[in-house]
């Protein structure tokens, strides 16, 4: 299937999925809690379509962020947060630099702490700003929301889910230390996913796959240090003793960024959706022809 035809479709089908959750006899509210960068403008596609389909569509966001600007066509809610423009960029533009240095496990592991270090601050001040913003915090409840549609590598919309008693739908592509996993019970066998940062792939002998389970340690101490302080939040938020894991376990539909064509075949639970097309730009592409050393662009 060609690339464009793939990604209408996948789009397709993430447009059913989000509109059953809205109702479909009459537009629906969305509230929208995404993440900034590169997982924003992928989302942005669904909702600008989503618009067009008459819903009303209602974006939480930092008043300081990398690419989520005001739309004609969404509702934006921004809220302050403590940290400049500069400091933000300063610290994605460094963590996208640390991510294509090479080394051994160990230097990789401690660039890996070191970075997420830095994110995690910066996230989780945006997510408690978020969440003790009583004004914003009292709209939100007296809107009256259909659904809450976000990316959870970022907890804090699953957090105003569970607040405002709402079905969500979660969008991503993974969550470290395989949480997306134990959120909804799927199979996660070592000795056939390769983990993180192993270099490994779906077909392991037996010392790699000792390899393969001897690295779940990493990944479960760096999602104690990354997660855990939102699970500290939220229970403090909520007034009640949560994890990210349980509030993840509460969505009704995960979106999953990835295919199979280009990522290691996994395991998948009846909730879980594949849409990788949503990565592709429908745009219409140019017929290329090749005769010999000349190209013609039609």
């Amino acid at each position: 299937m060609a690339p464009v035809l793939r990604a209408h479709l996948q789009v397709t089908v993430t447009l059913v999925l989000l509109s059953f959750m809205l109702g479909l006899a009459a537009g629906g509210k969305l509230l929208v809690v995404p993440l900034d960068g590169s997982h924003w403008l992928s989302m942005r596609e669904l909702l600008d379509r989503l618009s067009q389909k008459g819903h009303e569509i209602v974006v939480v966001a930092p008043e300081i962020n990398l690419y989520i600007k005001p739309a004609k066509n969404l509702i934006m809610k921004m809220y302050p947060v403590p940290f400049t423009k500069e400091e933000l960029d300063h610290t994605f533009k460094r963590m996208i630099q640390e991510v294509f240095e090479e080394g051994s496990f160990l230097e990789r592991f401690l660039t890996t702490y070191e970075r997420l270090k830095k994110i995690t601050a910066t996230l989780l001040t945006t997510c408690t700003h978020l969440l003790y913003n009583k004004e914003l915090v009292r709209y939100l409840k007296e809107s009256k929301f259909d659904a809450v549609f976000t990316d959870p590598l970022l907890p804090c919309g699953q957090i105003v889910a569970e607040y405002l008693s709402l079905p969500s739908v979660v969008f991503l592509q993974q969550i470290p230390c395989d949480l997306d996993f134990e959120a909804t019970q799927c199979p996660n066998p070592p000795s056939y996913i390769p983990r993180l940062f192993t270099d490994l792939t779906d077909h392991m002998n037996f010392l790699q796959r000792v390899k393969n389970v001897l690295f779940d340690f990493a990944n479960y101490f760096l999602c104690d240090f990354v997660f855990q302080p939102y699970s500290q939040l939220a229970s403090e938020f909520l007034q009640r003793n949560v994890t990210v894991v349980s509030l993840l376990s509460k969505a009704s539909i995960w979106l999953l960024k990835i295919d199979f064509v280009l990522q290691y075949p996994r395991p998948l639970m009846p909730n879980m959706v594949l849409i990788g097309g949503v990565n592709c730009a429908p745009k219409k592409l140019s017929q290329l022809l090749v005769f010999g050393n000349d190209l013609m662009v039609s």
